[in-house]
């Protein structure tokens, strides 16, 4: 009987120690395939360069929180927006993903992460 409750302690601990308590957001990422040169569009890409603290729109600062507002004021119209997102230095995963929720609020936005820089 004793090596049961011990097994059973074992299970128990394991799927505790394995569970996690956060909420995990999904974000949708469409792989690039083969197709047909896009045409060349009038309207300049946004160039969004993300840091481990700092994130810039078009070479100026700007705050996660305000971020959804910048882009829809810029990307108002029925012109479909393309943002190249850079990703400075030791960026984590996780600002990213953040970053990545952000953007998906904003309607009509095409998002390219271009990598890792300097």
């Amino acid at each position: 009987m004793t090596p049961l409750i011990d097994v059973i302690f074992l299970l128990l601990l394991f799927f505790m120690l394995t569970s996690t308590f956060s909420k995990f957001s999904e974000v949708e990422l469409v792989s690039g395939g083969s197709g047909a040169v896009a045409a060349p569009s009038d309207v300049p890409p946004i160039f969004l360069q993300v840091g481990p603290e700092v994130v810039t729109l078009n070479g100026s600062a700007v705050a996660l929180d305000s971020l959804a507002a910048d882009l829809r004021a810029r990307a108002s119209g029925e012109t479909p927006h393309s943002v190249l997102i850079s990703l400075k230095g030791e960026v984590s995963a996780q600002r990213l993903t953040d970053l990545l929720v952000i953007l998906r609020q904003v309607p009509g936005l095409t998002l390219t992460v271009l990598g890792g820089g300097v």
